[in-house]
Parts: C-alpha cells; sequence; structure tokens
C-alpha cells in the first residue's frame, strides 16, 4: 500500500504511477519510464486509488479542470451519467468519487516530484521524464 503523504514522493521516491494492468496506454507509459530507467512505485488504480491528497495535487497540476482527471471514457463515468452531472458537483464531491472508485480515475495517474499528469501523451511525458 502506498505511502499516502505526497510529500514522500520529493524525499524517497522519484515518481508513483497508478495503472491498469489490461489498459495498454498504462502498459506503454511503464515501458516509457522502463526505458529512461525511472525509479518507481506502481499502484493498481482499480483496487487501491489516488488519494485525497493526491489527487488534490493533481487538480492544481491541471488547472483546476476537475474534468482532466477524470475518466471519461470509462464504463463507471457513463453509468454514474457524470458528463451531466459533473459541473454540478463541488470539488470536494468531485474528488470524493474518484478517491473511492479508482475507474473513474484517468489513467494512468503520476505524480512526481516536479508534478505529475494523467494520461499519457508522448511528447508530455518527454518533457516530464527526459532521457
Amino acid at each position: 500500500m502506498f505511502d499516502e503523504s505526497p510529500r514522500r514522493i520529493g524525499r524517497r521516491l522519484m515518481l508513483r504511477i497508478y495503472t491498469y494492468e489490461k489498459c495498454d496506454t498504462c502498459r506503454k507509459a511503464l515501458k516509457f519510464l522502463a526505458a529512461r530507467g525511472a525509479a518507481m512505485e506502481v499502484g493498481p488504480i482499480r483496487e487501491q486509488p489516488p488519494s485525497k491528497a493526491e489527487l488534490n495535487l493533481m487538480l492544481e497540476l491541471v488547472g483546476g479542470d476537475i474534468r482532466k482527471i477524470f475518466n471519461t471514457s470509462g464504463q463507471d463515468y457513463k453509468a454514474l451519467k457524470l458528463k451531466d452531472r459533473l459541473a454540478s458537483l463541488t470539488a470536494a464531491q468531485a474528488l470524493d468519487l474518484l478517491a473511492r472508485n479508482g475507474n473513474l480515475v484517468k489513467r494512468p495517474f503520476v505524480i512526481t516530484r516536479k508534478g505529475g499528469t494523467v494520461g499519457f501523451k508522448e511528447e508530455e511525458w518527454r518533457r516530464l521524464f527526459p532521457a
């Protein structure tokens, strides 16, 4: 189980990545990081979603746009009709949903010493994780 303190990242780990083992995008991201020799801690996003502290940090990193940290193409997102409901939720309510249901979190979800990101866009990852 992960230590829930985001500050732990700065002291002991290079990065923490939450993934889903059956996700092709997550596998690409892990392969990308492995090729760079990145020291990482990998966690199962469905079984152990990011903590509220990590989600709050990511919300700041995406400029406060809560939609950017939701897996908007996922079945749970659609089943909960969040496309229509998300705008009416407070940030605290949305983060609570994410912290309870890892299927709702956009993946891969990465926290580093210098920031973090969600999803895998190779150009962005090259900037965040230079060779």
